[in-house]
């Protein structure tokens, strides 16, 4: 599958799931956003469905694998959002800001999102199905079971891959801070 024709329906079909998906990613789960409120869940999904229609033609095999397409995009979304705001720290000009945002996302949480998705590559890098899960889990807030299916592995393997990653993450995070030195808020991971 992957004409935008067959997205536009795929993606209606699935609408309240990829809701809840967004609800859970700013509201659920141990996302860094979640607490800042920086987008509202109607506007994450519409930024994600319009990521994914106007990007490249999109394949995928069935519903499981269109949501974590999905998931991957929100990602993308608060990312960029993420490096929006930190521009405008440093003086970067204004922002576009979506009509339903609920509060603005702070300087210091645009870093830590910066800093998180900066660690997510390193481990795409090496390992991408790990970044995988860490995406479907730790941004999205999918339960072992649902990233199992949306990645087409067993959930045991999700739970040594969930492991693994987030020590790895946890270590790039930990040298990120170290590197900015005391200047930073102080903050652990």
């Amino acid at each position: 599958m992957g004409d935008r024709s067959e997205f536009e329906t795929t993606f209606a079909s699935l609408y309240q799931e990829v809701r809840a998906i967004a609800h859970r990613s700013l509201r659920g789960g141990m996302a860094p956003w979640r607490s800042g409120g920086t987008l509202g869940t109607t506007a994450l999904v519409h930024e994600a469905f319009l990521k994914l229609r106007n990007g490249p033609n999109l394949g995928w095999e069935d519903d499981s694998h269109f949501l974590a397409l999905v998931s991957r995009a929100m990602r993308f979304v608060l990312v960029d959002y993420a490096r929006a705001r930190s521009s405008a720290k440093r003086g970067g000009g204004d922002i576009p800001v979506p009509l339903d945002e609920a509060r603005a996302m702070s300087a210091g949480l645009a870093e830590e999102v910066l800093a998180l998705d900066e660690a997510l590559d390193r481990l795409a890098a090496q390992r991408p199905r790990l970044a995988r899960v860490v995406e479907c889990r730790f941004l999205v807030g999918l339960s072992l079971e649902e990233t199992a299916r949306a990645l087409r592995v067993s959930a045991m393997t999700v739970k040594r891959d969930w492991a693994f990653a987030k020590a790895f993450l946890s270590r790039e995070l930990a040298r990120t801070a170290a590197a900015s030195g005391p200047a930073g808020s102080g903050g652990t991971a």
